[in-house]
């Protein structure tokens, strides 16, 4: 599991069927993971921007959605209210 910050939205009008009706969001993996990209990761949650999150990936971020057979390989499973130590900056 990996922890990010939303920072962004993607609009998505065509795409796989078993896609519709999700949202999509732009995460920033906190700067100890030592993480240099983005991922965008499908939000069941209702995340918005600004917001620290939870994002699994691969099969475990598909059965999080509900979903085994959608192509998706990232998704936001919670949001974080509170937590130690974390490097946010």
């Amino acid at each position: 599991m990996l922890i990010g910050k939303v920072v962004g939205s993607v609009v998505s009008t065509r795409k796989c069927d078993n896609l519709v009706g999700n949202k999509f969001m732009i995460i920033e993996p906190i700067p100890s993971l030592k993480v240099t990209s983005r991922i965008v990761a499908v939000d069941k949650v209702g995340a918005g921007i600004g917001e620290i999150v939870l994002i699994a990936q691969g099969s475990a971020a598909r059965i999080g959605c509900g979903d085994e057979k959608a192509p998706i390989d990232a998704a936001i499973v919670g949001i974080i209210d509170e937590g130690q130590n974390l490097d946010l900056e």
